[in-house]
């Protein structure tokens, strides 16, 4: 394997002269306040070695990779039936669209797509309170990264529900068509929360191990999902995972990847390492501007492109 920590300080050393690029996910106001000009980015491979660089420590809100986390937990607890409320494929739209979902019957395209996370915290939700069910994913996500210390944002949390009219709609949209059960207030509560987790590089990079092993964590020995389980999520990541920018980061990245409008990306290298990278500028459709740039040179360095090197 190339020496990891050497092309990481490589990628900070590219990277560095344009940080602050891109935009704030300015609509979401706690994120508007939030500096662009950082950049963190971190490596954990399947045999435990943690590579780091940048701004990989600092604690961001990991929004929307926070799906990856409660699509596993749904598949855990309703398994393949899960398809019948939401879709695999790509939208083509954007992330909070609802031209869609009319024209679908209300029917997410994917459950990486807001409408469709919707749904999937919906699920997650059965025969819990909203708490319950936010105290749930945190408590498996501390799991996977084996860190007690990771923690909700109350003040994004707040930020999100007072300004998230859109997944107000989406929301109604969906119960109107039946596909949710509980209230939607209750569901939104759980949806906003989670986008709310606040998790630095490493410790993102950490819980998302599973992904890159077989579904297992390789650092503490625990199995967490069954290895095909594991192939099939990361294939959503590939072709979803990033709304309507999907078919761009497989071209120039090549790993499957989710993002979130925090800035962050969790990508993996199947059989090798899971990576996430942070950088606050988005780019036009919602996803991390340097975060994709450093990716795409990061398989570049390392061939770890699922299609070849």
């Amino acid at each position: 394997m190339t020496d990891l920590q050497a092309t990481l300080d490589s990628i900070y050393s590219d990277i560095l002269p344009r940080v602050g690029e891109g935009k704030v996910a300015d609509y979401i106001p706690e994120l508007a306040k939030v500096d662009p000009r950082q950049f963190g980015m971190a490596i954990v491979t399947v045999d435990g070695k943690v590579y780091r660089v940048g701004d990989a420590g600092i604690a961001f809100s990991i929004q929307s990779i926070s799906k990856v986390f409660m699509l596993t937990l749904a598949l855990g607890k309703v398994g393949e039936s899960l398809w019948k409320r939401v879709g695999r494929e790509p939208s083509g739209s954007a992330f909070n669209s609802i031209v869609q979902l009319e024209h679908e019957s209300g029917i997410p395209r994917n459950p990486f797509i807001n409408a469709g996370a919707i749904a999937v915290s919906d699920v997650v939700m059965a025969g819990h309170a909203p708490r319950e069910a936010i105290g749930e994913l945190l408590r498996f996500v501390r799991y996977l990264a084996d860190d007690e210390s990771i923690t909700i944002d109350d003040k994004v949390a707040r930020s999100e529900t007072q300004t998230g009219y859109r997944n107000v709609a989406l929301a109604n949209f969906m119960r109107a068509y039946r596909n949710l059960d509980h209230p939607v207030d209750h569901v939104l509560g759980v949806y906003f929360h989670q986008c709310a987790l606040a998790m630095s590089c490493e410790q993102l990079a950490r819980a998302g191990l599973f992904l890159a092993a077989r579904g297992s964590n390789p650092m503490t020995g625990h199995s967490v999902v069954s290895p095909k389980r594991a192939r099939r999520i990361n294939a959503l990541m590939l072709t979803c995972g990033h709304y309507d920018g999907s078919g761009d980061f497989a071209y120039h990245v090549g790993l499957p990847g989710k993002s979130g409008v925090g800035g962050g990306i969790f990508a993996v290298a199947p059989g090798i390492a899971s990576i996430a990278v942070w950088s606050p500028g988005l780019n036009k459709v919602g996803n991390s501007q340097l975060g994709a740039v450093a990716l795409e040179m990061l398989a570049a360095r390392t061939g770890w492109s699922v299609f070849g090197d």
